[in-house]
């Protein structure tokens, strides 16, 4: 266990192997956990606790101590929530209401990880280095108002200052800064009674009750004698820390019995639907069914579920008063851009060769693919001289002319959809916007037209439509609560040269936020479908799942996420575009047929290009097989057939 928080520094200047590393986490999350047959997981996906699953993430080539120490932490609290948690007493004591049950795990995380700390030195190190490290990408240093600072992480924060003596993490600060004078002013006394009760999960419980109650949350506790099984509902915390932007996700969380925070798998999605279409034919009684059979002569007539009709999601918003559609200008003027281009192109200046060969490459292969048609003996067009001798032998007979006809990619639009959420900060989204910068370029030459889009909100955990749904009283499922912002930072007509100073704005400070990735895609999709090109490509870059704490705290857990499927499956099945992803340090071919993982953003140029020209091949080798047709003739320009 000591091992856990004497860390070596294993980031020399050569990489080495990071098996070892692996096998030193795993064995110490199985030994604090007390579970050997514990399994532990290393992949670029969510981190989280599920059943008997941890997942980690996959630690880079060239360890550094921070990271080892985040990646440890993240372990560690894991390990904690499943030695020290009893799932079947939180399921009885968890209260009903949303913001009571969201403050309710974060603190029985707090408890845990508490117990850990206080036995286990290297432990308490690890843990303040993993929740530094969650503030620090949740942009909790930069939030200005309660409203951005979440109630919950700093009720978290001041118990887990009161059962262990650590201060919040420096990334924290602020948030814990903006509620620490309205809780202890409320709730001092209640906060100094768990410090007694940290080893009894029951009696903890019971106190975090007390202190709800002088939060004025008395009436979102609820009943609590009823016994639920949590087996049916349980899905241990720790989720997303990069992404969730500091809710009680990222705090681990207790999940179990809370369906709309609840993380699923494809796979469980599928039965949760599966169930829920049989609980409705069991409410469709014996009787309901003979009046069925009585009426089949009627013109309305029940669907069936084999209908050909496409499945419908019920996913809504709660307003789509405050929503933008915006260009870059529109946003930023022109001297600022302008300073934001020059600090881009100032980031990554050793980058911009090594992208720029890739285009080049891609360009060549473009080219050189791209099949001139000749169609001869026309009445019109240019002169054929290889048929003027006809002239000389038989001065009667007409000339021949000669027309070419348009190449494969004249005809073709590629959409670059960018990910601009909080989490692509710093490294992700320069390369990535230099990458769409280059690669618009290319493709331009090369007679494809090229739409650079990004996604975001205007808002951290909610913007004007929460307050609007506040003021209207907390309706229950409410969809989506936060005001999207889509940015348009090259239009398909507009010139690269016109519009590279946009992609600057990406450097913005404070524009990055949340990202609600299905009606992103749906709104580069239908812009792609009002296009007249006959070949239509979406690329979608992203670094993790669909997040919103605002929405997924009012909403079932995997909302935006079985959204984002619902119109990947439309698009995929039902659609002319042709759909690709590529996903930063997050496995997205889980939810695209057509998708790549990277682990490292350095290699985002290659995958793009890649990806794109593999595409181009395809096109090529279904236009190879139509054959000729007439006295037409064909040559690869820049190479033989």
């Amino acid at each position: 266990m000591a091992g856990l928080g004497s860390n070596s520094n294993p980031g020399g200047s050569t990489p080495l192997s990071t098996e070892p590393f692996k096998q030193s986490v795993t064995g110490t999350i199985r030994a604090i956990a007390g579970e050997p047959e514990l399994e532990v997981i290393f992949s670029g996906d969510r981190p989280g606790l599920s059943g008997g699953v941890a997942r980690l993430p996959e630690p880079s080539r060239k360890l550094t101590a921070n990271e080892v120490a985040i990646t440890r932490g993240l372990g560690d609290s894991m390990a904690l929530k499943r030695a020290c948690h009893d799932a079947k007493i939180h399921s009885r004591r968890a209260p009903t209401g949303p913001e009571a049950r969201a403050i309710f795990e974060a603190v029985e995380q707090a408890r845990c990880d508490a117990v850990g700390s206080l036995r286990m030195e290297g432990v308490a190190g690890n843990i303040s280095a993993m929740l530094d490290d969650r503030y620090r990408k949740a942009n909790a240093p930069e939030i200005v108002s309660r409203e951005e600072a979440p109630l919950q992480d700093a009720v978290a924060l001041i118990v887990r200052e009161r059962l262990t003596g650590a201060p919040p993490p420096v990334s924290a600060t602020k948030l814990v800064d903006m509620w620490r004078g309205w809780i202890e002013e409320k709730a001092s006394e209640d906060l100094d009674q768990l410090t007694t009760r940290v080893e009894d999960q029951e009696s903890f419980a019971k106190q975090i009750h007390q202190l709800l109650t002088s939060l004025d949350m008395a009436d979102e506790i609820g009943d609590q004698d009823q016994d639920e099984d949590p087996d049916q509902s349980e899905d241990d915390g720790n989720n997303d820390e990069a992404e969730s932007g500091g809710e009680n996700e990222e705090d681990g969380g207790e999940q179990e019995a809370a369906p709309q925070e609840m993380e699923m798998s494809g796979e469980q999605q599928d039965a949760g639907e599966q169930d829920a279409a049989d609980s409705e034919m069991d409410d469709f009684s014996e009787d309901d069914m003979a009046d069925a059979s009585e009426d089949s002569g009627d013109s309305e007539r029940r669907d069936m579920p084999l209908s050909n009709r496409p499945p419908v999601s019920d996913y809504k918003m709660f307003t789509e008063q405050f929503d933008e559609t915006i260009t870059a200008e529109e946003l930023c003027d022109m001297a600022e851009l302008d300073r934001l281009r020059g600090f881009l192109d100032k980031q990554l200046t050793h980058l911009q060769g090594a992208v720029a060969r890739l285009a080049n490459r891609l360009q060549r292969k473009l080219m050189a693919q791209q099949n001139r048609s000749w169609d001869f003996d026309l009445e019109e067009g240019i002169l054929d001289t290889a048929r003027l001798t006809r002239a000389v032998t038989d001065p009667m007979a007409p000339l021949a002319f000669k027309q070419e006809s348009d190449t494969n990619f004249r005809d073709t639009v590629v959409t670059l959809l960018l990910d601009n959420s909080g989490s692509m900060r710093g490294r992700p989204i320069t390369v990535a916007a230099t990458c769409a910068d280059i690669l618009a370029r290319t493709l331009e030459r090369c007679g494809v037209k090229v739409e650079i889009l990004g996604f975001t909100t205007k808002a951290w955990k909610g913007g004007q439509s929460r307050e609007a749904w506040l003021a209207e009283g907390k309706p229950a499922t409410p969809g989506r609560l936060n005001d999207l912002r889509h940015i348009i930072y090259k239009s398909a007509d507009a010139p690269w040269r016109r519009s590279r100073r946009n992609l600057g704005l990406m450097m913005r400070e404070g524009l990055l936020k949340e990202n609600i990735d299905g009606e992103a895609l749906n709104w580069a999709h239908e812009r792609l479908l009002g296009r007249t090109e006959q070949r239509r490509i979406l690329m979608m870059i992203s670094d993790g799942a669909p997040v919103d704490d605002c929405t997924l705290s009012v909403n079932p857990g995997n909302y935006l996420e079985r959204h984002l499927r619902h119109v990947i499956d439309e698009i995929e099945n039902r659609s002319p575009v042709e759909l690709i992803a590529i996903g930063i340090g997050h496995d997205v071919t889980r939810y695209y047929k057509r998708a790549v993982t990277i682990v490292d953003a350095e290699e985002l140029a290659g995958a793009m290009t890649d990806q794109l020209a593999d595409l181009f091949d395809d096109e090529v080798q279904h236009a190879a097989g139509k054959g000729r047709g007439g006295r037409s003739g064909r040559k690869r320009a820049g190479g033989r057939r």
